[in-house]
């Protein structure tokens, strides 16, 4: 295993978890992503998969209905290409560049899987922090990123203003534009 398949490897089993701990009766409850429900939001990180296995021209293609199982199968074919040295230094031009399968999931869908799992939870009504080794990271990913991700909302919206003596996790979630308080 790659340092960055081990990465996704601990932060998708964190979300597994989550998944698995969502009460039936949750899964139509509100996240904190604006019009989304906690089912939408596992839906939106099955589909975030998909598109980045299509950069390199693979699909996962139908899996199971239920969010459990639907994000297990997209789960373990992108695990699988990230432990195959070909298919995770698979190359496509991207947003910032001609960029890797690997590096795309490090930098995209793994922020993805940490920061969707913080919305899971408030949605489901479970306690969920965000890892505090990956705070620092996380900033350094919003900075590099375009104004275009929060002026069309497509990725994070507005940076809220955290209270004064905010605790990490309030103040990256407040860069991302959720309001952790």
């Amino acid at each position: 295993m790659t340092e960055i398949s081990e990465r996704y490897a601990r932060h998708a089993d964190a979300l597994a978890a989550t998944i698995a701990a969502v009460p039936e009766d949750r899964w139509s409850a509100a996240s904190p992503c604006a019009g989304w429900t906690a089912r939408d939001v596992v839906d939106h990180l099955v589909e975030v998969h998909g598109m980045f296995l299509g950069l390199v021209g693979r699909r996962p293609g139908p899996g199971p209905a239920d969010p459990t199982g639907a994000f297990a199968h997209v789960r373990a074919i992108v695990q699988a290409d990230l432990e195959d040295p070909e298919r995770a230094d698979a190359a496509y031009a991207g947003m910032f560049g001609t960029t890797t399968f690997a590096r795309s999931v490090d930098g995209f869908v793994t922020l993805d899987l940490i920061v969707h799992r913080w919305d899971l939870g408030t949605a489901a009504g479970l306690d969920v922090e965000i890892p505090a080794d990956e705070i620092d990271g996380i900033l350094a990913l919003v900075e590099q990123m375009p104004p275009q991700v929060r002026e069309a909302g497509t990725v994070f919206g507005p940076a809220l203003t955290p209270p004064e003596g905010a605790d990490d996790q309030t103040r990256v979630l407040a860069t991302i534009g959720r309001k952790g308080w």
